[in-house]
C-alpha cells in the first residue's frame, strides 16, 4: 500500500498509516522532512521508540506534548558514522542492488535540467554522467 503525504498534515498522514498498518513499535524516520517527522511520531505507539536518522532543517516543529504524554522514546543517530565501508562492500558484492533507485540520468550538458528535476522532487536519485 502507498500512503501519499502530499497535501495532508502530519497527523492525517499518520492516521492513514495507522489505518493501514497499525501503530509502530519502532519508527525510523530517514528523510528529515518536518511533516514526515510529525507523521512518524504520531504513528508511533504509546511507549514506542522513534529514531531520527534523516536531517533537514536545523530546527523543526513536532508534537512534543503528544510525545511526552504517550511516553515515546526519541533517539538520534548520525547516519554516516562508520557505515560507508560496509555499505560500499554490500553494493560492490551485489548483496544490495541500488540501480532501481536511479530514476533519471542526464549528460553533463543537461546538468541544469537534472537539478530542475531534483528540485521538483520528481526523481529518487538523479545522476549526472560526466563521462559522456
Amino acid at each position: 500500500a502507498v500512503v501519499s503525504t502530499q497535501s495532508t498534515g502530519s497527523r492525517e498522514t499518520a492516521d492513514n498509516i495507522v489505518k493501514l498498518y497499525g501503530f509502530s513499535d519502532l519508527t525510523i524516520e530517514c528523510t528529515g522532512v518536518e511533516a514526515s517527522i510529525g507523521a512518524g511520531l504520531w504513528a508511533t505507539k504509546p511507549g514506542g521508540s522513534y529514531v531520527q536518522v534523516g536531517y533537514g532543517k536545523a530546527e523543526v516543529n513536532f508534537p512534543i506534548v503528544a510525545v511526552g504524554i504517550r511516553e515515546i522514546d526519541i533517539y538520534g543517530i548520525f547516519r554516516y558514522a562508520n557505515c560507508y565501508p560496509k555499505a560500499l562492500a554490500l553494493v560492490a558484492s551485489g548483496a544490495v542492488n541500488v540501480k532501481g533507485l536511479i530514476t533519471h540520468r542526464f549528460p553533463l550538458q543537461e546538468a541544469i535540467k537534472a537539478f530542475e528535476v531534483t528540485k521538483a522532487g520528481t526523481g529518487v536519485k538523479v545522476i549526472i554522467d560526466c563521462d559522456k
